[in-house]
């Protein structure tokens, strides 16, 4: 009953294309990346979508006309907002007091919590990252180390309730003092992690097998991983990896490719090293490549490796009209490939071990770009660079073919300051040309800003956007 209802959900979204859809756009960028049959559906499994993390969805958005948007106050910043087979949207949060994680159960016609649990404090990246399985449960791993899969039930009272379905200690297999960063399913139900400290493993919470494999000394992951049917794509401060697992589920390195780091991490940037949550993307099914962004100064790259052999494929500069550093994941899918700046966003809180930024600030300028691999994968190009100052990782539809982000525009026109006072607006954006389309004023302040986090796209072209204080519901009038 749930895969008919699923096809039936995604068949709805296809006839649902408007004239707002650019002619050229609707059927150029495919395959997404192969459906993990242990996650849920493509395209709201993950933070990034699925679990080759290509930041696109089958969904189309809101419709053609006005846009209206309603906030959730939650008084957490929600980074992560996931949309079940079941279609209720799960939403893990961070506390703005005590940074606490919380997951809340979203009601779908409204964005109001109907559930909410705290979990276990752990780091400040621990409480970002997590996935919905294929039988709608949160799966994440708390400050106890614990994996847990989160379930929804009715009460008696016809009320909702998030609860533990099941729960494995990683104690033994993360030490005292580090935390799980990313997480995600592999092919044959494992669910692979990596710590901030650079251990990386798989867990079997139907066994209680876990096992472990520690990179070089120093490298640490301070993004999420990915996961596609060649293996689990890991980039550390210092290098993209690819690794597959042994038949007892052992962690192995099937290749390793070093990046350009720069001299320190730069302003608008979490950590020294990519910003990129590695993305597996292609023409032909959907994971021929993997891509990062790395920390080259004072610009930096867009890097392309094949999946199988970790063969370098190109390194093109990128976000050169604007500031030149990005700690978002790139969008990717087909051959196509879209980056996001971040250099010099004022951040809130960095994590404990950030280490100082050089400059120290800089103003947050903004900044786009397009880049394909050529069809014979011989090398790729850079189609479009612009000053775009997208504040939220941007999300591809391919149902409409539009890219969709929030922008954070300077409360002084023509300036590239930033306040607390500063307006944020919905945005679409033509990814063939990179000119936004459409946009909607959404609010003004701290309340909405929306701190680089990914809006997910929900079945009824409903866009839920994380902001620093909850969940923002954009949708046509």
């Amino acid at each position: 009953m749930r895969l008919r209802t699923r096809a039936a959900v995604l068949s709805t979204a296809a006839l649902l294309l408007t004239t707002l859809t650019p002619a050229h756009a609707a059927d150029s960028y495919s395959p997404l990346p192969p459906a993990n049959p242990f996650a849920g559906p493509v395209g709201t499994a993950t933070m990034h979508g699925d679990t080759g993390s290509s930041d696109a969805t089958p969904l189309p958005g809101p419709g053609a006309g006005g846009i209206r948007s309603n906030r959730t106050a939650l008084q957490s910043a929600c980074p992560t907002v996931l949309v079940g087979a079941d279609g209720y949207p799960v939403a893990l949060c961070t506390e703005i007091f005590g940074l606490a994680p919380t997951v809340h159960l979203l009601d779908p016609a409204t964005s109001e919590s109907a559930a909410e649990l705290t979990l276990a404090k752990g780091s400040l990246l621990g409480g970002v990252y997590a996935y919905l399985d294929n039988r709608d449960r949160l799966v994440a791993v708390d400050g106890n180390r614990d994996l847990l899969r989160i379930g929804h039930r009715r009460t008696a009272s016809g009320g909702w309730e998030l609860y533990a379905d099941s729960r494995l200690s990683l104690a033994g297999a993360v030490p005292e003092g580090d935390a799980v960063t990313g997480l995600s399913p592999d092919w044959q139900g494992r669910v692979w992690f990596a710590t901030g400290a650079g251990v990386v493993g798989t867990a079997d919470d139907r066994n209680g097998v876990v096992r472990t494999l520690a990179l070089p000394a120093g490298e640490r992951v301070s993004n999420s991983i990915s996961t596609a049917p060649d293996g689990t794509a890991v980039a550390t401060t210092h290098a993209t990896y690819l690794l597959t697992a042994a038949a007892d589920g052992t962690p192995r390195v099937s290749w390793r490719q070093a990046y350009d780091r720069g001299p320190a991490r730069k302003p608008g940037q979490l950590s020294w090293g990519t910003g990129s949550t590695p993305t597996f993307f292609g023409p032909t099914n959907g994971n021929d490549y993997v891509t990062v962004v790395d920390n080259a100064a004072p610009t930096v790259n867009l890097l392309v490796y094949r999946t199988d052999t970790g063969q370098h494929v190109c390194s093109v500069p990128v976000l050169k009209a604007g500031g030149s550093g990005s700690e978002n994941s790139p969008v990717a899918v087909g051959n196509s490939i879209f980056v996001a700046s971040t250099y010099g966003y004022p951040y809130p809180k960095l994590p404990d071990d950030a280490g100082p930024s050089v400059p120290a600030s800089d103003s947050y300028r903004g900044g786009l770009s397009r880049v394909d691999v050529r069809a014979d994968g011989s090398g790729c190009d850079l189609k479009w660079d612009n000053k775009t100052r997208s504040a939220a990782v941007p999300r591809l539809s391919t149902a409409d073919g539009l890219l969709r982000t929030v922008l954070r525009n300077p409360v002084i026109p023509g300036t590239n300051s930033t306040s607390v006072l500063d307006p944020y607006s919905y945005a679409e954006i033509d990814p063939a040309t990179g000119r936004t389309v459409r946009t909607a004023y959404l609010g003004a302040g701290f309340i909405f800003d929306t701190l680089q986090m990914v809006g997910s796209i929900a079945p009824g072209r409903v866009v839920l956007q994380g902001t620093t204080t909850g969940v923002l519901r954009i949708t046509a009038e």
